[in-house]
Formats: structure tokens, sequence, C-alpha cells
């Protein structure tokens, strides 16, 4: 259980380096970044700026080097048997011969949910990300973007506290990204959960992100941590307003010194 005064993530002096055949690979330098509940923190950067790689240590995918990884105020590895949170891919990942209903009642199999457990939880998750009715087809029968929302589903199924999405609209086109990161936030602000958020697009950051960490690459770490101060609810024409104007300039500035950054590193 959490208690109030854990940060739901917290990174100290965090450091994660790759050995290969060329040498090390500094893919994390001295990240310090605190996430609370129910802030919805999107990563962006360069490829190779760290992004997925933090997403997949605070999963306990990866193991830092050196300095502090907590969630919910304990360890990467135990926060996972707790359940603490959920991971969407940038694939759907999704089994083709597994119903979209099945898809999603997979971890609630793992994890020993009764039948009458698991058909709840999918008709509530499929309402979440309104898919209702689309539980008996397949997953080739859905378009690209409905392919996701189900990804999306199977992450809530077992209802963790956290929700990690790394590019999750990244190969979808502009319409439909849209239309996802509207249900996105309709979704987050209906369940408050914590999601943390890799994509490379600046407006998507901007638009769904109560907090922007902008990173630079080589080795990876923070250049500029932007709190937003857009309201909750944001309709995708506050996209045309100074406001988010403003703060997509700051993260550009903030993308553009990083890489100067980076680049005199090498």
């Amino acid at each position: 259980m959490m208690h109030s005064d854990f940060h739901v993530v917290s990174a100290k002096d965090l450091c994660l380096t790759f050995q290969t055949n060329d040498g090390p690979v500094h893919a994390l330098k001295d990240v310090n970044l605190q996430i609370d509940k129910g802030d919805f923190v999107s990563f962006i950067g360069p490829s190779g700026c760290g992004k997925t790689t933090f997403l997949r240590a605070i999963a306990a995918l990866e193991n830092p080097t050196s300095g502090e990884l907590t969630v919910n105020g304990t360890t990467p590895e135990l926060a996972r048997k707790d359940r603490a949170y959920g991971y969407v891919f940038q694939a759907a990942g999704l089994y083709p011969w597994r119903t979209i209903a099945r898809n999603i009642k997979l971890p609630l199999e793992i994890m020993g949910f009764t039948r009458a457990e698991q058909n709840e939880r999918v008709e509530r998750v499929l309402k979440l990300v309104d898919l209702e009715g689309f539980g008996n087809k397949f997953p080739w029968q859905l378009s690209g973007g409905m392919q996701q929302r189900a990804s999306i589903a199977r992450a809530l199924s077992f209802d963790a506290d956290i929700l990690l999405m790394d590019e999750p609209f990244g190969a979808l086109d502009e319409i439909v990204r849209d239309h996802l990161n509207e249900q996105l936030l309709k979704l987050w602000s209906s369940t408050g959960k914590t999601i943390g958020f890799v994509t490379h697009s600046i407006p998507e950051a901007v638009y769904l992100s109560t907090k922007i960490v902008v990173m630079s690459p080589r080795p990876g770490r923070i250049t500029d941590v932007i709190e937003s101060t857009l309201p909750k609810d944001r309709p995708l024409s506050i996209r045309d307003s100074q406001e988010f104007i403003d703060i997509a300039h700051r993260v550009r500035e903030g993308l553009r010194a990083g890489h100067g950054d980076g680049a005199n590193d090498a």
C-alpha cells in the first residue's frame, strides 16, 4: 500500500550504463525526478536520450548501474510483484489467435482471477477505452487505433495505479492519434491513474501532460522539467491557444539546448 508521503516514482542521481562490444553506452546519467500520484508525465527527446530506458527501469525491465529508484516507496522489482503498473508498448502486441476479450484476460488468468472476475473486469475496461461490443473480435478485425486501445485495456485490466506507455500512438496517423489523445485524457481524468508517457511529438506531450520531461542524448539526462499551466479539461482546440504555443516553444528550446550539449560532449 502506498503511503501519502511517498512519491509514486522517485529517481535520485540515477545512472544506467549498457556494456556493448563497442564499449559502454551511458543510457542515463544523473537523472533526478519525482512523479506524484495523478501526474501525467511525458518524456520527450531525440532517439537515444534514455526515454524508454527510464520507463523500463521503472518497470524493473532494466537495472540501474548506480543511484536510487523507487516506485510506490519500494524497489521497482517489489512494485512489479505488487502489480503497481501496467505497460503499453509501441506495438499493440495482441495475440492473433485470441479474441480481444481473451487478450485482455491474459494477465488476469496469469494472476489467478476467477472467471467471473475476469469477465467483469474485461467488460469494465472495454467500456473505459470505448470498445464495447468488440470483445469477440480478433485483432485482425480491428484498426490500428482500436488495437492500441485494446492494448491499453489489457494494461488497465488488473487496476494498477501506474500506467507506463512507450510511444503507444507513434505509428498511427494524425487524425487517429488526435482521437486517441482525447480518449486517453478522458481515461486519465476518470481513473486518476499516474501515467508515464514516452513520445517524440511536442504537440502530443504538451496536450497530454501535467509535467513534461525534456531529455538529451548520450548520455541520457534531463535538461528541463516543465510544469504545465494548461487546465485539466483540454479540448483539442486548446492547441491554438497562446499558452499552449508558449509551452511548446519552451519544450522545443529545451530539445535544441540538450542537443547542443550532447554535441559538445561528443
